[in-house]
């Protein structure tokens, strides 16, 4: 199944997720653990599109996501920046959803450069992730 750019920015604009996870962890310099993850979640009877989206960005993993849900699931930095990041940036969401994008950028590019490995970086990022999904469940652990 091939897919067109703008049918993806619509469906992933419906059900796709940017999201931060930020989690304690004692081997980082930081404490903390910084998991960028971009996630498009579906009933098991359309996991074909799921598929279909692997394929497109030639990135991810399609695993169960909950009882009858698949999800499929990007969160590989190199894959983020290279795959799904340049995407999105050429073909841009047309909702809201375009700010928590942008932001979940901007993590990524963080990162890049290292910043996550720092207090300093931590807290901008943390401040990043708290400002993505205010309508939906986010976890930033503190």
């Amino acid at each position: 199944m091939k897919l067109e750019a703008q049918w993806i920015v619509g469906f992933v604009d419906g059900e796709g997720c940017f999201h931060i996870g930020i989690n304690p962890h004692s081997e980082m310099s930081a404490g903390f653990q910084v998991l960028p993850e971009f996630t498009v979640v579906q009933h098991e009877r359309d996991v074909q599109i799921l598929h279909a989206l692997k394929a497109h960005f030639g990135c991810g993993v399609v695993r169960v996501n909950h009882d009858d849900r698949m999800a499929y699931r990007v969160h590989g930095k190199e894959h983020l920046l290279e795959r799904i990041i340049p995407f999105f940036m050429q073909h841009p969401l047309k909702t809201k959803k375009n700010v928590d994008f942008l932001k979940f950028r901007d993590v990524l590019l963080l990162m890049e450069k290292g910043a996550h490995l720092t207090a300093e970086g931590l807290a901008e990022i943390r401040k990043l992730a708290a400002a993505m999904n205010r309508a939906a469940m986010t976890t930033v652990s503190r």
